[in-house]
C-alpha cells in the first residue's frame, strides 16, 4: 500500500500466436525481421517493461515477459508488426504465471513444435535470450527460467529418443521430395534462397542425391557460394533465377522476403514442376497454382506428414515431460525461496531482538544466570520456529504473497522487497 493505494505488481505473461490456430498468412503478417525485432525491444524499454524476450519463427512469434496487464505485450507485438489487435485476439493465446512458465518449457524442448521434437527452437530461444540481455531486458527470473528451459532441452536430448532421425521443416521437405518425385536423382533441383532452412534442406539433399543436379541461387551470391563449397554444388546468378526454374523439376524456395519473389509471370515452364515454399511469409504467389503442370506444397502441408519416425518420438513424451516436471519443480522453488527469503531473514531478526529483550530482562533478575546456556536454547528454538515458517511457505499449496502479507502484519515487520 502507498498512500492508501494498492500498488498493482506485474506479473509473467506469455502472448502470441503459433501454427496451432494461426495459418502461415496470418503467420506472415505477425512475423518480426530483425530490424523489428529491435524496434520492438527499444520500445519495451520506453515503455518500462521490466524484462522481456521475444521470439519470431516461421512457427510462432511470441513475447514472454513482465507487464501489469497482457495488452502492454500485446500492443508491443502489434505496433511492430503488420498484425492487428482483433486478428490477434482471433488466434492468439496468453497465458500467465504458472501457465506462461510451462509454456515456455514446453515450446523450448520442442513438444509444442509443429514436427515433435524440433530442436532448432532451443538455439532460437538462446538468441532471443542474448538480444534482450543485450539491451538490459532480462531479470533474475526470467535469466534463471531461460537457463532452466536450455536444461531441460540438454537432458531431454541426452536422455530420450525423441530427437532421433532427422527433424524439423527440412527434414518434411526432403521426406516430401523423395516421397513425391519419381527418380529423384535423376531431376534438377534448384534451392533459392540459404537462410537456415534453406541451407538445412539443401544438406539433406546433397546427402541423398548427386551434387550434380542441386542448383543454388540467393540474392547475395557469396552466401550462396559459401554454402556451394561446403557441399561441393552448383551457384548461378540471381539474375538467372527465371532460366533456371525452367530447367528444374523441384523449386525450394526458402528466403526471408517480406512479398512472395516468385509468381506464375516468371515460370516459363516446359515441364512439370513441383515448388516447396519453406518461407514465413508465404514466397511463392498462389497464382503458379494455374499453370499446369505445377505443383505447389506450403510448410503447413509439409508438417502433417506423420511417417514413422515421427510416430516413434511420440512414445517418448511422457520421459520428456518428467524431466520437464523435474526442472520446472526446482525453477518454481528458487522463485519461491527467492520471494520470501527476505521475510524469513527479517523473522529471524525480529526473534532474535525479542531474545536479546528477554535475557536481558533475565541476567538483571538471576545472579546465576547461564548466558552460554540461555543462548544455545533460544537460538534452537528461534531456528524451529523460523523452519516451520519457511516449510510452510515452500509448500506447492501455500499462497505465498498472502502468506508473506500475514507473517510481515502479525510480527511487525518492515514490507520485504517483492
Amino acid at each position: 500500500m502507498e498512500n492508501g493505494i494498492k500498488i498493482k505488481h506485474s506479473s509473467f505473461y506469455a502472448i502470441g500466436l503459433s501454427y496451432k490456430k494461426a495459418d502461415a498468412e496470418t503467420r506472415g503478417r505477425f512475423s518480426l525481421d530483425a530490424v523489428a525485432q529491435a524496434k520492438l525491444l527499444q520500445q519495451a524499454q520506453e515503455e518500462n517493461i521490466e524484462s522481456c524476450i521475444l521470439k519470431s519463427t516461421c512457427n510462432r512469434t511470441e513475447i514472454y515477459g513482465f507487464a501489469q496487464h497482457p495488452f502492454q505485450l500485446i500492443k508491443l507485438l502489434c505496433e511492430n508488426s503488420r498484425g492487428t489487435v482483433e486478428e490477434f485476439q482471433k488466434v492468439a493465446y496468453v497465458y500467465k504465471g504458472a501457465d506462461a512458465i510451462n509454456h515456455m518449457f514446453r515450446v523450448g524442448t520442442g513438444l509444442d513444435s509443429q514436427i515433435l521434437g524440433d530442436f532448432e527452437i532451443i538455439s532460437q530461444l538462446k538468441i532471443a535470450f542474448a538480444q534482450s540481455k543485450e539491451e538490459q531486458l532480462v531479470n533474475a527470473f526470467l535469466e534463471r527460467l531461460v537457463n532452466s528451459v536450455i536444461q531441460a532441452s540438454k537432458k531431454i536430448k541426452t536422455e530420450t529418443e525423441i530427437s532421433t532421425g532427422a527433424t524439423s521443416v527440412s527434414f518434411a521437405a526432403v521426406h516430401y521430395i523423395f516421397k513425391n518425385v519419381e527418380d529423384i536423382s535423376n531431376k534438377n533441383i534448384l534451392l533459392f534462397g540459404t537462410g537456415k532452412i534453406g541451407r538445412n534442406t539443401c544438406e539433406n539433399l546433397v546427402k541423398h542425391t548427386k551434387h550434380s543436379h542441386i542448383t543454388l541461387i540467393n540474392r547475395t551470391k557469396d552466401k550462396a557460394e559459401r554454402l556451394a563449397r561446403k557441399l561441393n554444388v552448383i551457384v548461378k546468378d540471381y539474375a538467372d533465377l527465371q532460366l533456371e526454374i525452367q530447367n528444374a523439376d523441384v523449386l525450394v524456395v526458402a528466403t526471408g522476403a517480406q512479398n512472395p519473389t516468385v509468381d506464375k509471370a516468371i515460370l516459363n515452364l516446359k515441364k512439370p514442376l513441383t515448388i516447396l515454399d519453406l518461407s514465413i511469409p508465404k514466397n511463392v504467389h498462389e497464382n503458379v497454382m494455374e499453370i499446369p503442370g505445377v505443383t505447389l506444397v506450403h510448410m503447413d502441408q509439409l508438417a502433417q506428414i506423420t511417417d514413422e519416425t515421427l510416430e516413434n518420438r511420440k512414445q517418448h513424451i511422457p520421459a520428456a515431460e518428467a524431466i520437464i516436471e523435474e526442472i520446472k519443480e526446482e525453477f518454481i522453488a528458487w522463485t519461491k525461496q527467492r520471494k520470501f527469503a527476505p521475510t524469513i531473514h527479517a523473522l529471524k531478526a525480529k526473534l532474535n531482538a525479542i531474545k536479546e529483550g528477554e535475557l536481558n530482562v533475565q541476567r538483571k533478575k538471576m545472579s546465576n544466570f547461564d548466558e552460554e546456556q540461555a543462548e544455545i536454547i533460544t537460538a534452537r528454538i528461534i531456528q524451529k520456529i523460523t523452519n516451520h515458517f519457511a516449510n510452510h511457505l515452500k509448500d506447492e499449496n501455500t499462497p505465498v504473497d498472502e502468506s508473506i502479507e500475514w507473517i510481515e502484519k502479525v510480527f511487525q515487520l518492515a514490507s520485504s522487497e517483492k
